[in-house]
């Protein structure tokens, strides 16, 4: 199936595959493409995006232990969600370029206001980091900030994930046959 073919899987309730345009042997081929690359296919996202914030979030936390590791987060750089897979090893970046693309605008909206809030405050630790010279201010700085990054991180995942999470093979299948 072409990776524009069709959107992601609608939520439980929503219109049916005669409303979207899509058959249902469509949708259901769409759905086990997307589980098969790691892509909820109930919100069109992947939460290998998330490892971009997490690879800060570990230089981060190696800037207590050691402070030389702050040269290395300062080299970290803010990617768009079509960046990062566009610069991935992901085997599916295209699809998963694609379903983003597709996926719902609420859905679009809320995520993407999470990741441009990590986004915003580990620029501005990066700004603050490269004017602290002490290692404790440092330390101090990148403790601050893993506070308020990690909790985001969650939160974007559960976008990701959609409500309730459980949405693997088995329960999409076991929806799609309904």
């Amino acid at each position: 199936m072409n990776a524009a073919a069709a959107p992601p899987l609608p939520p439980h309730g929503a219109p049916t595959s005669s409303e979207t345009g899509h058959s249902f042997a469509e949708l259901r081929a769409r759905a086990k493409e997307l589980l098969a690359a790691n892509i909820n296919p109930r919100t069109g996202l992947a939460t290998d995006y998330l490892n971009h914030y997490n690879e800060a979030i570990m230089l981060l936390e190696m800037i207590p232990d050691m402070p030389e590791c702050a040269e290395d987060f300062l080299a970290w750089h803010p990617l768009t969600y079509a960046e990062h897979f566009r610069a991935s090893n992901f085997k599916a970046r295209d699809l998963a370029i694609a379903a983003y693309d597709a996926a719902a605008p609420t859905i679009r909206a809320q995520f993407d206001a999470i990741t441009a809030s990590m986004t915003t405050i580990l620029v501005a630790v990066g700004n603050a980091l490269r004017q602290v010279q002490q290692d404790h201010s440092r330390a101090r700085l990148a403790q601050e900030a893993i506070g308020w990054v990690k909790p985001l991180v969650m939160q974007a995942g559960a976008v990701i994930n959609g409500p309730g999470h459980e949405a693997d093979e088995a329960e999409v299948d076991h929806i799609m046959t309904e």
